[in-house]
């Protein structure tokens, strides 16, 4: 299983705290802010609309919000950004067979119809009563079932002059992208190549590099912890708007180690200038040459004697002469290391699974057993770290934690079963009296024993 499709919020509570954090968490990170300009920036962000998670429109959140907010989170960290529970959770009416089926048609024969349209057009047909199903719900059935209304493209960016800008010191953001490059031959195999890459925005320092031959948050993933553990960690990731950095696995990885994961505004390739200076730079000098390589691994390690050798050696306009490498010495930086723990953590990975009859569960193509046979047939909550290999699971029952091992069948043939049933307290040394026969009949001849009271 790939760590972008089960590293997912616990809840929905966590992905509002992450949301949550997305506003507040570029105050988070500065140490100079002064009362004046904190009440400036979070004027800045009040003014800004911004659409929470599941919701049908944007919104504004006041200053006063927002402020709490930012206490909450240096107070208590991301939990403490979780809404409190709705009093009527699970309320929601259920949809009809006939009218689920009808409105998933609808919405596969024609993607591009609004969700106001459809229903509109179905309470005009007399088909829907206007009270039983409101737009909320509709967008999250199609959510849900994968439709996604094919939206029309964003009216252009109004023009701004641009100035020139960079951070004022090493790791305060970092830029991530992914460069198509040449097809690979392998025999009959043609192997498409993808140059995914973090470049430090102070330095222009290229802090990690893969080649591989897909585009998947996955490799995003893989990128970046890499970067973490031989550079530390940055105060702000700074990304386009591609389905690679919009997946909720980087959102929390960042939430939870308090990194800001910033996006650069659709269909504006020009906020992207440093990257795709970058990507130009390596592909007249280095990428226009790899095309003869044979494999992805031969065309990294000739990217990476290029980035040692040349780029990282060379001196930079934009650094007054200087070299990306000079720049990003560590003497020159405040670096915030991320320790095997805490990044464990942060990746940790959250499954439901349902125990079978033979005490055993599938995790990633692997059987697991559980020690505890009265957990057979229920449901459990498996956690594991992304970074163990092998990975290490252990299930979550009712706040408990359980240990899991591989399955070994040939030693199970010689081992005693365990008891199925869940144990119990130990019995009381004097038998209680307790016989419901006789209570019914003292009952019905209104006889009544002092003996029996409680």
């Amino acid at each position: 299983m790939s760590i972008e499709s089960a590293l997912q919020p616990r809840d929905h509570a966590e992905r509002v705290a992450a949301f949550r954090y997305s506003l507040i968490g570029a105050l988070v990170t500065r140490q100079d802010l002064s009362h004046g300009v904190l009440a400036e920036s979070l004027r800045a962000i009040a003014a800004q609309t911004h659409r929470p998670p599941d919701a049908t429109r944007t919104r504004r959140f006041s200053v006063a919000t927002l402020e709490r907010w930012l206490y909450a989170y240096k107070r208590g960290g991301l939990e403490a950004l979780r809404p409190d529970p709705r009093s009527d959770a699970g309320r929601g009416r259920q949809l009809s067979p006939e009218l689920r089926e009808l409105l998933l048609d609808i919405r596969r024969e024609f993607p591009s119809a609004s969700v106001p349209l459809i229903l509109k057009t179905l309470q005009t047909d007399g088909r829907l009563d206007p009270e039983t199903l409101s737009e909320a719900t509709l967008r999250r059935l199609y959510r849900q079932e994968g439709l996604v209304h094919v939206a029309e493209k964003a009216a252009e960016n109004e023009q701004k002059t641009r100035l020139r800008w960079q951070t004022s010191h090493p790791d305060a953001l970092w830029h991530s992208d992914v460069c198509h490059g040449p097809t690979l031959t392998d025999g009959d195999r043609r192997i498409p190549t993808r140059i995914h890459a973090i470049l430090d925005d102070h330095s222009r320092y290229i802090v990690a590099l893969h080649v591989v031959s897909t585009e998947r948050e996955n490799d995003m993933l893989h990128l970046l912890v890499e970067a973490l553990r031989l550079q530390g960690k940055p105060d702000a990731l700074y990304l386009d708007n591609g389905s690679t950095y919009r997946g909720d696995a980087l959102q929390m990885l960042c939430a939870r180690l308090g990194i800001s994961l910033l996006h650069a505004r659709p269909y504006d390739p020009q906020a992207r200038g440093k990257m795709e200076r970058f990507w130009l730079t390596m592909r007249r000098q280095a990428l226009d040459f790899c095309d003869q390589v044979g494999s992805l691994h031969d065309m990294q390690v000739r990217l990476y004697g290029w980035l040692d050798q040349h780029y990282h050696t060379t001196p930079h306009a934009a650094l007054m002469g200087k070299t990306p490498k000079a720049v990003y010495l560590p003497e020159n930086r405040q670096i915030v290391a991320v320790d095997e723990a805490a990044l464990g953590a942060a990746l940790t990975l959250t499954e439901t699974r349902k125990v079978r009859r033979d005490t055993t569960v599938s995790i990633d193509g692997c059987c697991y057993e559980l020690d505890r046979g009265w957990l057979a047939g229920r449901q459990v909550d498996i956690h594991y770290s992304a970074l163990d290999e092998p990975i290490a699971p252990w299930a979550e029952y009712e706040g408990k934690r359980y240990e899991l091992h591989p399955v070994d069948a040939e030693a199970n043939a010689h081992k005693k079963r365990p008891p199925r049933l869940e144990p119990i307290a130990k019995k009381p040394a004097k038998k209680p009296d307790f016989n419901p026969p006789k209570a019914l009949l003292d009952k019905a001849l209104g006889r009544c024993n002092p003996k029996e009271q409680p």
